[in-house]
């Protein structure tokens, strides 16, 4: 398995027609790491993830990896670089007609030259790992939306990807079977040292599966950075999303306008206040072994620690007590600020 490479996304817009979907959108996936990005219905979120493989092509800004911008690429080179992606779609996107080993197959026959044999060894590898060794011959309408999902998964992971894109992977599952799936999640994670992107409404997911969490709101990117910022923060849209409360910013089909949002939240008269208690990050399953993107994590958020809110700082270093960090005296940065480092950007209105 290749380890995972860094995504920049710089000054992202995109629209359909006259329809904004999401403008001016400045983000970095970093290696190796997980992330999720979350939002209200209707935010783009899957248009986001179809423009960093180039099936849709923003009007403005720039997607680099391995220093090639993708938004300008040639053909051919995007041809190439999107060898270095797996997706997992919503539905599993099998072909029906296929079994799940000719499915998780069809990736290495179409842009591979391996034989048979050494395509059997990848195949069942990555069926093992998803715990569906032993289902090769069983038809996509013969299983369970659970293991469509993890059969879509291993057919993301016979390229030996370095990015991984995750369209709602939950959609369609009970809690359990999420439960299950986000640990299949980290440890994937644990084993390829991918670079792995989420996108999802799941507020469990959003809690305790990521490193970095990112939130699309009112068309743009209202914030990105390490998991804490998110989910210690008073921002009303994030209260309401995390709760899961009808008063707030967030409107059944879109984003309320901000009268009826601040008349709303002055009516609660401060109930919105409040978040869910900070869940502990998930772990690799026993005998996994560690993810190495969680050291390198580390070490960056300790390098913008003094640029966090004193909440995230404080859900930083009590996450560093339990992974067995040491931690930097009163939160302080022990190396400075990198100047590509953006902890969080501000919400509208703010």
């Amino acid at each position: 398995m290749s380890a995972g490479v860094e995504v920049r996304v710089e000054g992202l817009s995109k629209s359909f027609g006259r329809s904004v979907i999401w403008s001016d959108v400045t983000l970095t996936l970093p290696p190796g790491e997980v992330s999720v990005l979350l939002g209200p219905s209707g935010t783009g979120k899957s248009v986001f993830l179809k423009s960093l493989i180039g099936l849709l092509k923003p009007e403005k800004g720039s997607i680099f990896i391995h220093d090639t911008d993708l938004v300008r690429c040639n053909e051919h080179r995007l041809y190439e670089i999107r060898k270095l992606f797996g997706v997992l779609f919503q539905d599993g996107a099998l072909f029906g007609s296929m079994n799940l080993y000719d499915n998780i197959a069809f990736p290495l026959r179409e842009h591979t030259k391996k034989p048979e044999a050494e395509i059997r060894d990848i195949v069942m590898e990555k069926m093992t790992m998803v715990g569906l060794a032993g289902d090769e011959g069983k038809l996509p309408g013969e299983i369970s939306g659970g293991m469509r999902k993890r059969a879509g998964l291993a057919r993301a992971l016979v390229l030996d990807p370095e990015i991984i894109l995750f369209d709602e992977p939950d959609s369609g599952l009970d809690p359990v079977r999420t439960a299950y799936l986000n640990q299949l999640i980290v440890d994937l994670n644990a084993q390829t040292d991918s670079t792995f992107l989420i996108v999802t409404h799941d507020i469990n997911t959003a809690q305790t599966l990521p490193d970095n969490i990112g939130l699309l709101y009112r068309r743009h990117l209202a914030m990105f950075g390490p998991r804490e910022v998110l989910l210690t923060s008073e921002e009303p849209v994030v209260a309401q999303f995390l709760n899961g409360r009808r008063q707030g910013p967030i409107g059944m089909s879109e984003e309320k306008d901000s009268e009826q949002a601040q008349r709303e939240m002055a009516e609660m008269d401060g109930e919105l206040a409040g978040l869910p208690p900070l869940k502990p990050q998930l772990d690799p399953s026993p005998g996994v072994g560690e993810r190495k993107a969680v050291a390198r994590r580390m070490q960056r958020v300790m390098d913008m620690m003094h640029t966090l809110p004193p909440a995230a700082q404080h859900a930083i270093q009590a996450g560093m007590s339990r992974q067995g960090f040491p931690a930097a005296p009163g939160g302080q940065s022990r190396h400075g600020l990198r100047a590509d480092d953006t902890p969080t950007q501000q919400f509208p209105g703010r």
